[in-house]
């Protein structure tokens, strides 16, 4: 027997900006451990609730679609990590549960495409304010500044306008998961200080203990660039650690970028706020705030040394006592008071501003953590309601990923195949003796989770053909749609509700041939009067649309019609029932 199927690789973008997103694993649910005896026994979670925060419908990991103009990326995300999240506490004893969970963010966020940046702006913009997401990490996950929100008001703290602002990874590390992440009250997923879990599945120098599921620093030598960790509302890549140790030669070998930041405690040329008190700010607040001066608590057990940003000063603007000079940037240390540099990476081998993440030679995040207060660029980038004007498809990963098969092994009576498949899908394996025919036979049903393998016995003939559709797909919360709503669907055979929106995906019938996957339907209809958004071409047999169905819909089975322009035109009798 001779078992025949094309394999057909997607084409991978050149630009950093669109090849630098992780969906490895966006096709999983997203899973937390509750507890640590969860966490200890491998036991996790699909969906939850703490009556606050709710996730009761599971959600696929993080990024789900990626699309591009001239002038912006459009990032699609759930919110929720591609590692297993959690657990949270709320104190050392790990004893009381933090009071907040993840929840499905349906983040629609866009980020100009400027990647480099040769002349940055003189008015600097604070990291802090309307906007709380700062960027994306590749994983779909929310990055957020150095800062927990909480400021100096003059005689206690709050929330508000001050200059004295409080750091999260030494105020609310308490909280953070094994991948130094938490969430806030609306339940959006984020992290302020070192995202290792994601540098791990990336491979960059961490190591990860199966038994106790804790990621740690790598003692081994460093031997590789850091690769993009996530990108800034300013178009700036945000790396991990590690950097070329000659900004402008790669040839020079990797080492640990070193902040530009040091404690205000009488060393390295600062001042001592333990014995001063915080009378001043440091010179690179004054510098980026428009000189607003301010006194903050004194240093005591309360408000200890280190709680502030503003308790660290910048190296340049210190004179190193070993020469008599300021220390230099690029000689003493490698990063600005942005934690940004201007070098070669190896995605951008002319040159770029990028920021980079601040640990110190033990792993410890330290500050400015991630970003400093101030953007490096011009943040335009934010979050978006809607993407209205004409883009380019870059991913569509999850259960809208083309259907892709990744094994075939062949013997002398059967074959199996392998394919990526998501979880809660169902897919169909049908066979074929010849590829003019159009009687496909279904030959194998397969509930799938993650990885779905299937061996075939020979069909008969000397030559046998194989295809692959996903015939259901279990209820799940959609990443597009209001945030708690939505539903998903198939076509032919799914259902929906009137009132609803819903994404359907469409397996389009094999007479007349499918015209090539870079074909995008001009119109996909619904019972004669309404009209589909969103519509993309997950692979060649198959159609997503969303469809916003009317109260007064007419009910009962109602036909689907695809058109492409100038041809093939689709009519699906009876394809989709109104509910």
């Amino acid at each position: 027997m001779l078992a025949v199927v094309t394999l057909c690789a997607p084409a991978r973008a050149a630009d950093p900006q669109l090849a630098s997103w992780f969906t490895a694993g966006s096709g999983l649910y997203a899973r937390i451990y509750s507890t640590d005896a969860d966490k200890t026994n491998g036991v996790t979670a699909t969906t939850w609730s703490n009556g606050t925060q709710t996730q009761s419908t599971p959600a696929y990991r993080g990024v789900q679609e990626v699309y591009s103009s001239a002038d912006w990326v459009y990032l699609r995300t759930t919110g929720l990590g591609q590692h297993i999240m959690g657990p949270w506490y709320n104190n050392t004893a790990r004893t009381v549960a933090f009071v907040n969970l993840p929840a499905n963010q349906k983040a629609l966020y866009r980020i100009p495409r400027t990647p480099t940046l040769g002349a940055p702006p003189a008015v600097k913009t604070p990291t802090f304010g309307a906007v709380d997401v700062i960027g994306y990490f590749v994983d779909g996950v929310a990055m957020y500044d150095a800062l927990d929100g909480f400021v100096w008001l003059g005689s206690s703290e709050g929330n508000g306008n001050g200059q004295w602002r409080r750091a999260a990874y030494p105020n609310e590390g308490l909280t953070f998961d094994p991948s130094y992440t938490h969430q806030q009250n609306t339940g959006v997923y984020h992290n302020h200080a070192n995202p290792i879990a994601l540098r791990y599945l990336l491979g960059d120098h961490v190591d990860f203990n199966p038994v106790s599921k804790i990621y740690t620093e790598s003692t081994n030598a460093v031997m590789r660039h850091s690769p993009i960790l996530g990108w800034v509302r300013d178009g700036l890549p945000f790396y991990g650690p590690y950097g070329f140790a000659n900004a402008t030669n790669p040839a020079g070998g990797v080492r640990r970028m070193v902040s530009g930041y040091v404690l205000r405690n009488g060393q390295n040329g600062t001042d001592n706020l333990t014995a001063t008190g915080r009378g001043s700010l440091p010179a690179w607040t004054l510098r980026n705030n428009g000189s607003t001066a301010a006194t903050g608590p004194g240093v005591n057990t309360t408000y200890p040394l280190g709680r502030y940003l503003q308790d660290y000063a910048y190296l340049g603007d210190l004179v190193n006592a070993a020469t008599g000079s300021n220390y230099v940037l690029g000689t003493h240390f490698d990063l600005n008071e942005f934690s940004a540099r201007y070098c070669v990476t190896p995605e951008f081998t002319n040159g770029t501003w990028a920021y980079f993440l601040n640990i110190d030679s033990n792993g410890t995040p330290v500050a400015p953590w991630v970003v400093g207060q101030f953007f490096m660029g011009n943040p335009t980038g934010t979050k978006w309601t809607n993407i209205t004007e004409s883009v380019t498809t870059n991913i569509l990963a999850g259960p809208s990923a083309p259907l892709q098969f990744t094994g075939i092994t062949p013997d002398a009576a059967a074959v199996t195949l392998v394919w990526s498949s998501v979880d809660g899908g169902t897919y169909e394996v049908q066979t074929n003796n010849s590829l003019a025919s159009t009687s496909w036979v279904a030959s194998a049903s397969v509930a799938s989770q993650g990885v779905a393998t299937q061996t075939n016995a020979a069909a008969g003939g000397d030559a046998v053909f194989f295809r692959l559709r996903l015939a259901s797909l279990a209820a799940f919360d959609p990443v597009n749609g209001s945030a708690g709503g939505g539903t998903t669907a198939i076509a032919p055979g799914g259902s929906a509700a009137r009132g609803t929106t819903v994404t359907v995906t469409i397996t389009l019938p094999s007479t007349p041939p499918q015209p090539p996957v870079s074909a995008i339907p001009t119109s996909v209809t619904l019972a004669g009067t309404i009209s589909g958004t969103a519509i993309s071409r997950p692979s060649q047999e198959t159609v997503q649309v969303t469809f916003t169905i009317p109260g007064n819909a007419a009910t009962g089975a109602q036909n689907i019609v695809v058109t492409f322009s100038p041809m093939p035109v689709y009519t699906m009798t009876g394809a989709f029932t109104v509910n």
